[in-house]
């Protein structure tokens, strides 16, 4: 039995891990790693079996948000060349989400750029998801509008919104070194008040923005005493044009350790491997997937993911199901597998600009 039994049995007991024992996951070496997944997935395991989530992102109104987040492509003076548009029509939102939920998601998260929704952004977004649910009765709608206003997530959870996301994204400690045109407060009260109104909270964390070890622990053990349900932990996409381009800190195995430390803080929520996981985690995704239960298919609000067929390969071979999917025979799962005539980045750490999906006339990455 190693160290990491030992944290990984308190978690499966639903045992909050001390913060010495999270920090000494983020600080073990290399050689202990295989013994950090295993004990990582005991975890998973025991409230997640094999299933595999899927979860697709519509970026509904993207780019010219008036708020300065350091990490963000769409921030207020970004040069990031990414796409930019005004709120879609219904119909470009349903049309977007039903081709994720073609690929296999079960959630669709519905996100706009943005400091906060006005009540009349309110009444466009749950009109877009009544629609949505009529058509889809059985997928989940995950909402991302920003800071909400009283009243707002209590129209959205009456339209049929099951979750709202807004990630706390790093300790409150380090926030004012990440935004300064609102607080870390502001994010935690738009959570409570998402979960007070019936609807699911999402909330997770941003790993390579400059934090400690320390931080990340705060937001992971900050999550943990909010309830949130889902737990996204991103990896910074450091975008040409952003304060924070060019800061490439992590390394595959460090995302891993950060993982596993979410899964022993968070043992039974749903743990959403998210954007920047093709850049660096690269070939180890797919031991990521022994710590996480959920993960983003396809592309992210303004950067292209790796193929939905190589999603569905890697989780096939892997060993584990997608959640809702019916049972395939193996040598249907292996004909998904990406054609390897296919060109591939350049360098790993290159970041793909979305140029297809919602906003274009071209087709989405299911």
């Amino acid at each position: 039995m190693t160290r990491f039994d030992l944290i990984a049995a308190k978690a499966v007991a639903r045992e909050l891990p001390t913060r010495q024992e999270a920090l000494a996951v983020l600080a073990g070496d290399d050689d202990e790693l295989m013994d950090l997944v295993a004990a990582a997935f005991r975890v998973r395991r025991e409230f997640f079996g094999r299933r595999v989530k899927l979860n697709y992102l519509v970026n509904i109104k993207s780019g010219l948000c008036p708020e300065d987040c350091f990490y963000c492509s769409q921030r207020v003076g970004s040069a990031a060349d990414v796409l930019k548009y005004t709120w879609l029509k219904t119909d470009e939102v349903i049309a977007s989400a039903e081709a994720g939920v073609a690929g296999g998601a079960r959630r669709v998260c519905l996100v706009a750029s943005g400091r906060g929704p006005t009540d009349k952004d309110i009444d466009r977004v749950a009109s877009a998801i009544g629609a949505f649910k009529e058509r889809n009765p059985d997928i989940e709608v995950c909402a991302c509008l920003g800071l909400l206003a009283d009243g707002q997530a209590e129209r959205l959870a009456d339209a049929g919104t099951t979750a709202y996301n807004h990630n706390l994204n790093t300790s409150g400690a380090h926030y004012a070194d990440i935004c300064t045109t609102h607080e870390y407060a502001d994010r935690v009260s738009t959570v409570a008040a998402a979960k007070q109104s019936g609807l699911s909270p999402c909330s997770g964390l941003i790993a390579g923005l400059g934090e400690t070890d320390e931080d990340l622990v705060d937001v992971a053990f900050a999550l943990r005493a909010m309830g949130a349900d889902s737990v996204p932990v991103n990896f910074l996409i450091p975008f040409e044009g952003t304060p924070l381009a060019g800061q490439w800190q992590l390394t595959p195995q460090r995302c891993l350790r950060i993982l596993a430390m979410v899964r022993f803080v968070n043992p039974d929520a749903e743990v959403r491997l998210a954007g920047g996981r093709e850049i660096h985690l690269r070939t180890l995704q797919p031991l990521a997937l022994h710590i996480v239960n959920s993960i983003f298919l396809g592309d992210y609000l303004t950067s292209e993911g790796q193929p939905g067929a190589a999603d569905l390969a890697m989780i096939a071979d892997a060993g584990f199901t997608v959640e809702g999917a019916p049972a395939q025979p193996p040598d249907q799962a292996a004909d998904e597998r990406p054609d390897p005539a296919q060109p591939q980045p350049a360098h790993p750490g290159l970041v793909h600009v979305r140029r297809r999906g919602a906003g274009t006339g071209l087709p989405a990455n299911t």
